[in-house]
């Protein structure tokens, strides 16, 4: 049987969080950090208005609405920062070893992500290790925490609960749907987020010690 790894990509395998603060960081020195928090915020709604809108337009205007809240000017054109900085977003040190050790393993691995094709094909060449199959929002035509990325990958693979371990840091976009639609799931809580652990089968703070952890879960 072909038992599949899926990831969230963004949060989990590239460090969202400073990719996001860097691209502000251009434009607004000194207030990266602060303005990441105000964008965490917005682009999930941005996200959840138009379902269809494509990823670099989330990014644009939920970027547009971040500068709005904060009371800082965006020159119109400088909206484009974080999607034309995306595919050089950092690469968590833990992801290459950890992907290697799957596929080593015997897993097949798969991306499901919140991100148009063009852009995510941008990030593989990052990743390095060979990724099996993909899901896009732009595939499905709406973003998670919806349940199409999960079912599209369940008909297009023949991945049930029993072949198929998903594994992400978001609770809100990947934790609460896989547990909806009884995914076994490990939580990469790398922010010592305070949500609810019991929603997952397993938590880790990074993926270290993600091949036992994800056997484990598998056989449970």
């Amino acid at each position: 049987m072909t038992r599949w790894a899926t990831f969230d990509c963004f949060g989990t395998l590239v460090d969202w969080r400073h990719g996001i603060a860097t691209g502000i960081e251009l434009l607004f020195p000194g207030r990266g950090a602060e303005l990441l928090e105000v964008y965490n915020r917005i682009e999930p709604r941005v996200q959840a208005e138009q379902p269809v809108r494509r990823y670099r337009e989330v990014l644009a205007e939920s970027l547009r609405r971040t500068a709005a809240e904060a009371g800082v000017e965006l020159v119109p054109d400088d909206a484009s920062v974080l999607g034309t900085g995306l595919p050089y977003w950092p690469v968590f040190p833990d992801v290459r070893p950890a992907l290697t050790a799957l596929r080593e393993a015997g897993w097949r691995l798969a991306l499901l992500t919140n991100c148009d094709r063009d852009l995510i094909g941008e990030t593989q060449r990052r990743l390095v290790v060979p990724i099996d199959a993909i899901v896009t929002a732009e595939d499905v035509g709406s973003y998670k925490p919806g349940y199409a990325h999960f079912s599209r990958f369940a008909a297009s693979f023949d991945a049930t609960r029993d072949n198929w371990v998903h594994i992400a840091q978001s609770h809100f976009h990947d934790m609460v749907p896989a547990q909806a639609l009884d995914i076994r799931r490990v939580w990469i809580n790398r922010h010592a987020e305070a949500h609810d652990p019991s929603i997952a089968d397993a938590v880790l703070p990074d993926l270290a010690d993600l091949v036992a952890t994800v056997e484990r879960v598998h056989a449970s």
